[in-house]
């Protein structure tokens, strides 16, 4: 049977999407593409458990189930991230709140460290976002926010360090080359998307450092799993939108539950930083506004201070918003 395109052909088979898009883009199956949550909610996937092996590390299990480093060990506080050992019960914080931002092309949340993106949905089928880790600009490399676009796509670039970078690794006794060809010493990885934003030249790219994948480590560009940004390169066409933004709060109302999801917070400076429960607590009570709804702010203040990143249940509606209930991004300046 002939189908016009890969997405006739994934609707004509009873296979899980993630699968069978694997097929076609070589995305991992495991956990990084979902249908969308209908209605405004937006909330989606699940929390999963596995079992350590001997040979295990946590940041060998981030990696398997396309997790961040910091992501996986913030919530598995209690184990070893390098010595786990056998049979430890670790858990796969893969249950998320879409951000606010439109639905459209590529979102980076930063304080999340995880990218999503949105392709464009062919008649007749579901739409669906793919969702990977990131790591974000270190300080004073911070990743800028704001709307832009890709705007070249490079298959096993170059890169030609600048000046800037230069001098601090010269500094650190680590001197670069003014350019570094392709290959297992370049950072870019073999696949690399420049985005519209000036002054400087910011990437969504491979890494040849995976563990560092979910971190605030960069010189501002966006750094993904070789195996996660192979899968992406193809599905972005140029001139995809990308947006850049700074929600470490998200919530979404289900079934007439109010679902928080907390993130730590980045400072002006690029750096994740212990949040300030007094003003998130008063950012969540803002984006509530006249809401009739039983919160729960025991159980809410405890997730605020910990923002360990997994949705959690603080409230129920007596009765239903008329609108989602949301909590506006934030600036540089606040945290």
């Amino acid at each position: 049977m002939k189908h016009s395109s890969p997405w006739a052909f994934i609707s004509s088979i009873n296979m899980p999407i993630a699968a069978l898009l694997s097929l076609f883009v070589c995305v991992p199956a495991m956990a990084t593409v979902y249908e969308l949550p209908e209605g405004a909610g937006g909330l989606f996937g699940r929390e999963e458990r596995v079992l350590t092996r001997r040979e295990d590390t946590l940041y060998e299990i981030a990696r398997r189930f396309s997790l961040g480093s910091e992501e996986i060990v913030r919530v598995n506080r209690d184990i070893d991230p390098w010595l786990p050992g056998d049979g430890k019960d670790v858990v796969i914080p893969g249950e998320r709140v879409l951000p606010t931002t439109a639905r459209e092309g590529i979102v980076v949340n930063l304080p999340e460290h995880r990218l999503y993106y949105y392709p464009k949905t062919p008649k007749g089928q579901k739409p669906v976002v793919i969702t990977y880790p990131v790591s974000i600009g270190k300080m004073d490399w911070h990743t800028p926010l704001g709307k832009t676009r890709v705007v070249t796509k490079t298959e096993r670039p170059s890169w030609t360090p600048p000046e800037s970078v230069r001098k601090e690794h010269l500094a650190n006794g680590d001197p670069l080359p003014a350019v570094v060809p392709p290959g297992p010493d370049n950072p870019l990885g073999l696949f690399a998307m420049r985005l519209d934003i000036k002054p400087g030249a910011y990437l969504i790219h491979g890494t040849n450092n995976p563990i560092a994948v979910g971190m605030a480590v960069t010189h501002g560009c966006i750094r993904m799993y070789p195996e996660d940004i192979e899968a992406l390169f193809p599905l972005v066409p140029v001139g995809t939108p990308v947006h850049l933004v700074n929600e470490p709060l998200k919530l979404a109302w289900i079934d007439g539950q109010l679902v928080l999801e907390v993130h730590p917070p980045v400072n002006a400076e690029g750096q994740t930083v212990e949040p300030d429960v007094e003003q998130f607590t008063a950012r969540l009570e803002q984006a509530l506004g006249d809401a009739v709804v039983a919160i729960h702010w025991d159980l809410a203040i405890e997730e605020l201070r910990k923002a360990r990143g997994m949705p959690v249940v603080v409230g129920l509606a007596a009765e239903m918003p008329d609108a989602p209930v949301v909590i506006p991004a934030l600036s540089r300046t606040e945290h």
